[in-house]
């Protein structure tokens, strides 16, 4: 979709902001939030490209106002009452309004089992790739209203095929019908300069992973 998280290219957006040594979680409730997408997700009630789509989903003020693990809290807030784990009314006043039905949890002593355990993206479908390494493609332009993978700083410009990862799912279908529509999976190799302008520095190229539903040959 195109919304404010979508920030590459974006002017005003201030520098990016290295911060040295960075910690993994700066607080303890960035832990919590982190534990809590996890244990929810053991439900098996969404997958991880509905998990992206719900933050992208984020009112834009709200968005930009709030740090990494405030987003991923407020999008599985989204989530939970979405898909009918908890109301509306239970999230915000944070009592529950009935009795909870009879589901297993999961619980500290399953954590590793249930990591090892998690469905990966790529998968053994035969599916006969529409490129291989050294064709030249072009990224569609497009304006799609729900989840996608291609940036939009990338749509219409060209680029060259660089390897072929292999067959995944398709992350645009998966996280808004759970249509996993098996594709080939790409490393797409852009100039800086198609990207950016003449401005850019020549020697540079950005590489970006895109499915063959994002391409047309060029």
């Amino acid at each position: 979709m195109n919304g404010v998280h979508d920030l590459g290219g974006m002017h005003g957006m201030g520098p990016v902001e290295i911060e040295k040594n960075e910690p993994v979680f700066h607080s303890q409730w960035e832990a919590r939030v982190f534990a809590l997408n996890l244990a929810c997700s053991f439900h098996r009630k969404w997958n991880i490209d509905m998990g992206r789509h719900s933050r992208e989903r984020i009112p834009p003020a709200e968005y930009l106002a709030a740090t990494y693990y405030e987003k991923w809290l407020r999008g599985l807030e989204m989530l939970l009452v979405e898909q009918g784990l908890v109301t509306a009314k239970e999230m915000k006043t944070g009592r529950a309004e009935k009795k909870a039905a009879e589901s297993r949890a999961l619980g500290a002593a399953d954590v590793a089992t249930f990591l090892r355990n998690r469905r990966h993206a790529r998968l053994d479908d035969d599916v006969p790739p529409k490129f291989r390494p050294g064709d030249r493609v072009i990224a569609r332009n497009m304006n799609p209203t729900g989840h996608t993978r291609l940036p939009r700083y990338a749509r219409g410009r060209r680029g060259v095929i660089d390897r072929d990862h292999g067959v995944f799912i398709f992350a645009d279908t998966n996280a808004m019908s759970r249509d996993r529509k098996p594709q080939h999976c790409y490393s797409v190799r852009f100039s800086a300069r198609e990207l950016w302008g003449p401005g850019a520095f020549a020697r540079d190229s950005l590489y970006a992973d895109l499915w063959d539903d994002h391409l047309d040959a060029a």
